[in-house]
């Protein structure tokens, strides 16, 4: 996507939002992007650097001289609406496991968002290591570092209801693997993500609480993102799980945190 429009898109949100916009920008997992906007793929990482650099160009400069080698140079081009606080939105890079992608986030002295879906979040610890040394090593800011974890989460108060849900995230998965050649998603891998050590944020209010206080634990999170959404539940069902998160779990941890 064009980043002129990414941050016009954003600053609007922000004005409407009263401040509370935030960018996360990360490669994606997924390719068809390319095709979609006439990209080639061997140009895949000089394309991000080259975005994330304009990006970060436009939200530092009403107006912007910048030139790359992927795209028309802007030249004295002023981008407007701008954002509160002086025109400037958090700007986040989101990654999965790449060494590379979090080795760019820290020598830039960027709040970084690991996406942990599958697997065990205890995996992630060297990876996130690596960024606080890196950050630290690049003379950042120890005070102003945020690291931040993106998990696929629901709640409810009904154990049926968890246990439903199996059928929800399995469909979810299946549509993704049908193009990626995995297997069937099972019972067992789902039991196996909502335990202690796996990555699904998936149970009772008081379950998620604890997984996330252990998140903080394990890594020093200062932000958790919850994605609520993932194999389309119920719209009641959905607006429950978004009232229990804001009434219980997130006012818990923080409770926890400040004790």
């Amino acid at each position: 996507m064009y980043k002129r429009q990414v941050y016009q898109d954003f600053s609007t949100i922000d004005l409407i939002s009263n401040g509370r916009a935030e960018i996360a920008v990360g490669r994606g997992s997924f390719i068809e992007s390319f095709p979609l906007f006439g990209y080639d793929l061997k140009d895949y990482n000089q394309l991000f650097e080259e975005k994330l650099d304009l990006l970060l160009n436009i939200n530092n400069n009403e107006v912007v001289n910048w030139s790359g080698k992927l795209r028309a140079p802007l030249v004295k081009q002023m981008v407007l609406p701008r954002a509160t606080n002086d025109g400037r939105l958090p700007i986040w890079i989101a990654v999965g496991g790449t060494p590379e992608s979090v080795l760019r986030a820290a020598k830039l002295g960027l709040p970084l968002i690991v996406a942990i879906i599958g697997g065990m979040p205890k995996q992630f610890q060297p990876l996130i290591e690596f960024y606080k040394e890196e950050y630290i090593k690049n003379g950042h800011d120890l005070e102003k570092m945020q690291i931040g974890i993106h998990s696929h989460t629901f709640l409810s108060d009904e154990n049926a209801t968890i246990d439903g849900y199996f059928h929800n995230y399995a469909s979810q998965m299946n549509r993704i693997g049908a193009t990626r050649g995995w297997a069937p998603y099972t019972k067992a891998q789902y039991n196996g993500g909502r335990s202690k050590e796996g990555a699904l944020f998936i149970g009772s209010a008081e379950e998620v609480t604890d997984k996330i206080l252990y998140m903080h634990e394990l890594f020093g999170i200062t932000r958790f993102i919850g994605h609520m959404d993932v194999g389309d539940p119920s719209h009641i069902e959905m607006m429950k799980a978004i009232e229990l998160f804001g009434t219980k779990v997130a006012p818990n941890v923080r409770k926890a945190l400040l004790s």
